[in-house]
């Protein structure tokens, strides 16, 4: 046998005992008379000893033994005495080798294959193959495994169905764009990749699988970030004759169950609940992060009809004044910083960052544009005294505010190092708008998806208002990440259709491109719900990570290229040929 014990499963119960193992050389030490290898495979590590009693010809081929050399080692598990290693799994016990054989040698590896490692994350990624060896990149894909396996195990002992859906389907609008998959038998018609399996879960409620599950490949030509990728894994589920709640409910205990067995940390339920205007208003953002305060405070009737034409300018032309109060951390920003911040504000198209500090006197960026009645009604309002530093933005557009004071929030906490990677904030937010316009094409577009159902109480404004109405949707997000979401669904055809009215699909269009869904419709559709969590983003939370890219075998990069195998990349002009495709790249 190659192998009969990974290394790390090797302990003091099997000292006399022999053992298989194999991997790769961790680190050689030749001190002599004494070789030591420390040999690496996916469980941990193990010491190889070759001493005075090894076989020549065996000493002789540890000598030659380098860096990430594949071998198979067999011998006796001895005590290492008093040499104990305390700070590995192993480090009490080595094996005496008395068989050895490499299995492949190995260049020298362009970075070390260390935890932690410092080498640029292009270079890791280009050689990825060797990025995955190092434990920590390690550990994190095998808790993804872990966590995957728990999502199934959860979900089916909760009487869901994990059910297969099309990876190749109709490209449909709205959302991100689709990646599109040329059809050869037939020409100019295309396939799109999934961007998540909406439409034919909700056909499989209509089929009568009332609980469906999928760890589901998602697929989205969109601009990355940290937190995504061009193709993703979510872990998908749907349910019939199932409310808001009922969803809710069911995934906060699998949310219970995650951050218990991994985290050892105990999720409170039920978790909180915040409306979608709660947030924004308090947190100027729907993914609010809960672990510290500072939450935006409305100044805008206290500054109006003010000196400081700034403020008073935003206020007239129908926008707000709204700050936070970072109290007791005056001291904690010096001047140069404030002006650090007022530029990172200006990057979520804020004009500009108006300050007050109270430390060990009082000063402030606008106070000789007002009267001290004004700045007593703006401190008061704001809760402002000794000890604090105040910031404020102001603007015509609320949204402007909204963004670059939450953005805001998170970056001072950031800075002050109040953002606890072993601290979990959970919250559900709910009641999100409907609908949000589209500037540019000068109409509705849905906040979330066109087949979330609006609100049983707002139905009447889809005819009057549409855009005062709220959805049966729902996000689940922890410490400023959303985790997952998902909604109520539409499972009327005269609903649906108002819907696809609304947001400018035509009756036409919509025949075309949704006919199948509206003809399910007529069959019998159960009210029903789901939500999908982002198993990458989940991983990450766990973990504590800043990027999802190191909880993935083979991530893309920023412009959605993978450096180690370097696609997308062109094809033959013969397989472009086959698919009657012309290429016009002027």
């Amino acid at each position: 046998m190659y192998r009969t014990k990974y290394c790390q499963e090797i302990s003091s119960a099997d000292v006399g005992e022999r053992v298989n193992v194999c991997g790769w050389v961790q680190k050689q030490r030749d001190l002599g008379s004494l070789i030591f290898v420390d040999l690496r495979d996916r469980s941990g590590i193990i010491q190889l000893a070759f001493d005075e009693t090894t076989k020549k010809e065996i000493f002789d081929i540890a000598f030659t033994l380098r860096s990430e050399f594949v071998v198979q080692a067999s011998g006796i598990v001895r005590s290492r005495g008093e040499a104990v290693n305390a700070n590995k799994a192993t480090g009490a016990v080595e094996i005496a080798v008395d068989e050895l054989k490499v299995l492949n040698t190995s260049l020298t590896p362009p970075f070390e294959i260390v935890e932690n490692s410092d080498t640029k994350e292009e270079l890791r990624l280009k050689y990825r193959y060797l990025d995955l060896r190092r434990p920590d990149l390690k550990n994190n894909i095998v808790l993804r495994h872990k966590i995957a396996k728990l999502a199934r195990d959860y979900y089916d002992e909760n009487g869901f169905l994990e059910i297969e859906t099309p990876t190749l389907v109709r490209s449909t609008p709205e959302g991100a764009r689709d990646y599109l998959v040329p059809s050869r038998v037939h020409p100019g018609t295309f396939y799109a990749l999934p961007q998540s399996p909406q439409l034919y879960k909700q056909l499989l409620m209509v089929s009568g699988f009332d609980r469906y599950m999928q760890i589901a490949r998602c697929y989205r030509d969109e601009d990355l970030r940290a937190d995504r990728q061009p193709e993703f894994t979510q872990i998908d589920l749907e349910m019939s004759f199932a409310d808001e709640d009922d969803v809710m409910s069911v995934n906060e205990r699998f949310i219970q169950r995650v951050f218990k067995e991994f985290c050892d940390a105990d999720v409170e339920l039920p978790i909180r609940r915040m409306s979608y205007e709660e947030a924004m208003d308090k947190y100027g953002s729907d993914k609010p992060d809960l672990r510290y305060g500072f939450e935006l405070i409305n100044v805008t009737d206290a500054l109006r009809g003010c000196g400081f034409k700034v403020f008073n300018s935003a206020i007239e032309d129908g926008g707000s004044v709204r700050c936070i109060n970072l109290k007791g951390y005056a001291d904690s920003f010096s001047r140069k910083e404030i002006d650090k911040l007022q530029d990172f504000v200006k990057t979520y198209r804020a004009k500009g960052l108006a300050w007050a500090k109270y430390s060990a006197e009082l000063t402030s960026s606008f106070a000789k544009f007002m009267t001290e009645e004004e700045l007593g009604k703006l401190y008061g309002a704001a809760g402002f005294e000794k000890g604090d530093l105040l910031l404020i933005v102001a603007d015509s557009n609320p949204t402007v505010v909204f963004d670059s004071l939450g953005a805001l929030r998170c970056h001072v906490a950031k800075h002050l190092g109040l953002d606890d990677k072993k601290k979990f904030c959970f919250v559900w937010i709910t009641s999100f708008p409907m609908f949000q316009w589209d500037e540019e094409e000068k109409r509705y577009v849905a906040m979330h998806h066109p087949f979330t159902a609006p609100k049983d109480e707002d139905l009447h404004l889809l005819d009057t208002d549409p855009s005062k109405v709220r959805a049966k949707a729902y996000d689940i997000v922890l410490n400023g990440w959303e985790m997952g979401g998902g909604s109520v669904r539409i499972h009327r055809r005269d609903v649906q259709s108002k819907i696809f009215d609304i947001i400018g699909i035509t009756k036409e269009e919509a025949d075309e491109k949704f006919g199948f869904l509206l003809e399910a419709f007529k069959y019998g559709a159960p009210p029903h719900a789901g939500m999908a969590f982002g198993l990458d983003r989940l991983v990450s939370l766990v973990i504590g990570l800043d990027a999802i890219r190191d909880c993935i075998a083979f991530p893309k990069v920023q412009n959605a290229c993978e450096l180690m195998t370097e696609c997308p990349a062109p094809v033959p002009q013969n397989a472009l040929n086959d698919l009657k495709i012309k290429l016009d790249l002027e």
